[in-house]
């Protein structure tokens, strides 16, 4: 087991709402009872994103469990978001045991939202699986990037899971009234159009971050020509 000293890597938050969300944050976590601690909050977290998917399936047969699907959006919100800020305000942080877990959670979080989004009829399964594929590789390079930088990114732009998770609830209540839309007498899924244009996005955010990291780290460590 590794006893060196850990530096944990600089965070990278500068969504539209990071501002008003940390002192939300830390108004909550002031006021959170002591028996709750950051891992309650972070198994709350994967538990509320697996019932987001299973609303997500039942929401097939009765559309009113989009609005359940919503209520779990926001208790991950609460969970994921609460975990880490909590550690810190009572001092009580693990670096390495909270990264390594809480990106974890969100892995399997993701695979639970997208493939209930996937089985429940308002999203082509491939479509589910390319964002799904390229949400992974995206935290990949992330992860790497945290290594190789030391600089974690949250956000990218504007967004981060926050304004993730409040853009999928709004989406979820205009499902209720329009789940599908025809354009030239072809019927498509409504969800899957906004899915291919998160594809195009975030395909386009892994690529410009790729490329970023690259040169960043070849001019870190370039390479040395062979002295004849």
């Amino acid at each position: 087991m590794s006893t060196k000293p850990f530096t944990d890597a600089k965070r990278v938050q500068e969504s539209l709402l990071a501002p008003l969300e940390k002192r939300v944050l830390l108004w909550m976590a002031a006021r959170m009872p002591r028996r709750i601690n950051a891992d309650h909050l972070t198994g709350l977290g994967l538990l509320s994103m697996a019932l987001a998917g299973v609303f997500y399936y039942f929401s097939q047969n009765n559309l009113a469990w989009l609005h359940l699907v919503n209520l779990a959006l926001a208790l991950n919100w609460f969970g994921d978001s609460l975990d880490g800020t909590l550690a810190r305000f009572r001092d009580m942080q693990r670096p390495r045991y909270g990264f390594y877990v809480d990106h974890m959670v969100d892995a399997f979080s993701t695979v639970f939202l997208l493939g209930g989004l996937a089985i429940s009829g308002y999203m082509s399964a491939n479509v589910a699986y390319g964002i799904l594929l390229i949400y992974l590789v995206l935290a990949i390079n992330v992860y790497l990037a945290t290594y190789t930088l030391g600089e974690f990114t949250i956000s990218f732009g504007m967004v981060s899971p926050t304004e993730g998770r409040i853009l999928l609830g709004i989406w979820n209540c205009v499902l209720l009234y329009l789940p599908e839309i025809t354009i030239g007498g072809t019927t498509f899924l409504l969800t899957d159009i906004a899915g291919i244009l998160v594809i195009v996005i975030l395909g386009y955010i892994l690529i410009s971050s790729v490329v970023k990291n690259t040169h960043t780290l070849y001019r870190m460590e370039p390479l040395r020509r062979i002295k004849h």
